[in-house]
């Protein structure tokens, strides 16, 4: 016999499964973009209208996974997906609740929610396990946003842009760079939901697994060997996000390869959107995972925007 994966206490109701309030840790405050900080560190969000430091918007999807192991059972480790758009940020301190909502019968994807205590929408979309033949959040999303005009950040990133294929690995003790000023064993220590199929090899796989929060970690871990070409220094913050296990888990201390490619460019009043995709391949050449992450740059933390504008497209915004 194995562990149970989760022993987080689970509200059910005939609609929904709801996990426990929940303070996520923010483990960001020292991540850096182009040698400066991110919005993740106090100072640089106050500059840029936010109260401090953000929580790494991935950091909320530990928060669903015993939500989705409560309705699938294993299936969840090995073809989960969580597709989600961040509808508001989250501070170190407040309270946050996931809400997965029962499929429909005969369906078999079903919709999430996040939640703060006064009712603030942190993010919202949806979740799978196995073959889910309907669109995603996301993939609803991108079929209903405008492409971006006038870009000025995003002016030399292009649609179906692809990046060098780069080898990632990540062990316990593994600081995972600029953009992760962490490790493995230090997030399990303060994540929201433990869980023993993370730390040791008491799972139906026989080896510690990564949790799907640091999923993401691994698959950006070096996307700064290879970035776009976007100008900068500039803040940026993901928007949307979407990840898929394919052939899973994803295994501690495991080599994967990566690429990159760029499916979409959108904007707002406030952003320059790139939309990437992210493949990620075992060493026998298998797709074992994806991640869809819209990474949206704040006009307003590129210094030269407004000048730069005009001198592109012969006016102000």
């Amino acid at each position: 016999m194995t562990a149970n994966a989760f022993d987080t206490g689970i509200t059910e109701t005939a609609e929904a499964l709801i996990g426990p309030w929940r303070q996520p840790r923010q483990m960001l405050q020292a991540q850096t973009y182009d040698a400066h900080a991110s919005i993740h560190d106090d100072a640089t969000a106050q500059k840029l209208g936010f109260k401090g430091g953000t929580i790494e918007g991935p950091t909320h999807f530990s928060q669903f996974a015993p939500l989705g192991e409560r309705l699938w059972g294993g299936a969840w480790f090995e073809t989960s997906c969580l597709s989600v758009h961040y509808r508001s940020v989250c501070y170190e301190g407040e309270e946050v609740q996931a809400i997965l909502s029962k499929p429909l019968p005969g369906t078999s994807q079903c919709q999430v929610q996040m939640v703060k205590r006064d009712g603030t929408e942190v993010l919202r979309g949806t979740a799978s396990a196995g073959d889910a033949p309907v669109a995603t959040a996301l993939e609803t999303r991108l079929g209903e946003l405008k492409p971006l005009t006038d870009p000025v950040i995003l002016r030399d990133v292009k649609v179906a842009q692809t990046g060098k294929r780069q080898s990632v690995r990540m062990a316990f003790d593994q600081t995972m760079g600029d953009l992760y000023p962490f490790s493995l064993r230090q997030k399990l220590a303060v994540i929201t939901e433990s869980s023993p199929y993370y730390a040791g090899a008491d799972n139906p796989w026989g080896k510690p697994i990564i949790p799907m929060e640091m999923l993401s970690v691994l698959f950006q871990y070096r996307s700064k060997d290879d970035p776009l070409p976007a100008k900068g220094p500039a803040v940026g913050l993901f928007a949307d996000q979407e990840i898929r296990v394919v052939k899973g888990p994803l295994f501690v201390d495991e080599a994967y390869d990566v690429e990159r490619e760029v499916v979409a460019l959108s904007g707002s009043r406030r952003t320059e959107s790139a939309w990437v995709k992210t493949r990620v391949f075992d060493r026998a050449g298998a797709m074992v995972a994806t991640m869809l992450l819209n990474m949206a740059t704040l006009k307003d933390s590129y210094a030269p925007y407004e000048d730069e504008y005009r001198q592109l497209y012969g006016a102000g915004r």
